[in-house]
C-alpha cells in the first residue's frame, strides 16, 4: 500500500501520485520518448524490475500513463503519458532551471533550441496579459473559498 499525504495541499497530493522513489524518473524518460519496459529499465541505472512494474502501474492507476500491448508472446506493452502525464514538463523544466542554478555539478541545461542561450521561468496572466513578477502572486486556499459568498453576505 502508497504511503500518502493528508494534508489539504497541492503539493502534498501531487507528491502522493508522483513523490515515490523512482517516479519522477520514469514519467521524465516516458515525456522523452522511451516507451518500452526495457527501454526504460536500461535508462534507470540501479532500478529493480519488479519496482518499475509496480510504478508503471501505479501511474496507469493514477491516470499518469497508459499502456497498449505491442506483441502477445510473451506480453509486452509500450507506455505513454496522458495529457496530465505530459503536463509535467513545466515541472522538469523548473527542475533543470533549479539545479542549473544551484547544483554544484550540472549535467544538462534548459536552453533556448535556436540560440542556445539559457532561459528562465515567467509567470502571465491570462486574463490581464501580463508578464508577473514572483512577489505579484500568492497562493489562495480554495477549500475556504468553497462556501463564501462573493458578494460577501
Amino acid at each position: 500500500m502508497k504511503n500518502t499525504y493528508t494534508i489539504p495541499c497541492n503539493i502534498a497530493q501531487t507528491l502522493n501520485l508522483i513523490g515515490d522513489r523512482w517516479t519522477i524518473l520514469i514519467l521524465h524518460r516516458l515525456l522523452n520518448g522511451e516507451s518500452t519496459f526495457k527501454q526504460l529499465q536500461d535508462s534507470l541505472d540501479g532500478i529493480p524490475s519488479n519496482l518499475l512494474s509496480n510504478r508503471l502501474k501505479s501511474l496507469e492507476n493514477d491516470g499518469l500513463a497508459c499502456s497498449e500491448l505491442y506483441q502477445d508472446h510473451p506480453p509486452r506493452y509500450r507506455y505513454t503519458l496522458t495529457e496530465s502525464g505530459s503536463d509535467l514538463n513545466d515541472v522538469f523544466n523548473a527542475l533543470f532551471l533549479w539545479g542549473d542554478k544551484h547544483l554544484t555539478t550540472c549535467y544538462k541545461r534548459l536552453v533556448h533550441q535556436k540560440c542556445g542561450c539559457g532561459v528562465e521561468l515567467r509567470y502571465y496572466c491570462t486574463t490581464c496579459g501580463r508578464t508577473l513578477t514572483p512577489d505579484e502572486l500568492e497562493i489562495r486556499d480554495e477549500q475556504k473559498n468553497l462556501g463564501a459568498n462573493p458578494k460577501g453576505e
